[in-house]
């Protein structure tokens, strides 16, 4: 079952699918930093690889709520307002982490405007590959 099979009410559901997906991507870019950036112990491997999961695993669980609650408060689930918030929470949450206010800002509208395009994608069918359509 992926995102898109699970009903915009089920906050539960939505949230638990893109905190496994952000964790799922945390540990396989984690992977990939350790091996291109050998790390000078093992304990800065595991560090590093903590530090990589946990922040991808965050940004996927602020994604799934605050795109269900704010389909919530505004009583308009599937807007792709509701997925431009929950995107711009989550580059919020990089400005956050990083310390850096030109990281939240510009993070916040990317990952908005991603989210929100892909939502309008997905109710309008677009397709970015495959045969043409006849």
């Amino acid at each position: 079952m992926g995102y898109w099979d699970i009903p915009e009410e089920d906050c539960f559901g939505k949230t638990w699918f893109t905190t496994k997906m952000g964790t799922a991507l945390g540990l396989v870019g984690s992977a990939y930093h350790i091996v291109a950036f050998q790390p000078d112990s093992a304990i800065q491997a595991v560090q590093r690889a903590a530090n990589g999961t946990l922040t991808m695993a965050t940004l996927g669980a602020i994604f799934g709520m605050t795109t269900c609650l704010t389909a919530e408060v505004r009583e308009k689930p599937g807007d792709p307002f509701n997925y431009f918030v929950g995107g711009c929470a989550s580059g919020l949450f990089l400005g956050v982490r990083t310390h850096n206010y030109m990281i939240g800002t510009t993070s916040c509208v990317a990952l908005g405007t991603i989210a929100a395009l892909t939502k309008i994608g997905k109710k309008e069918g677009w397709r970015l590959a495959g045969p043409p359509r006849l």
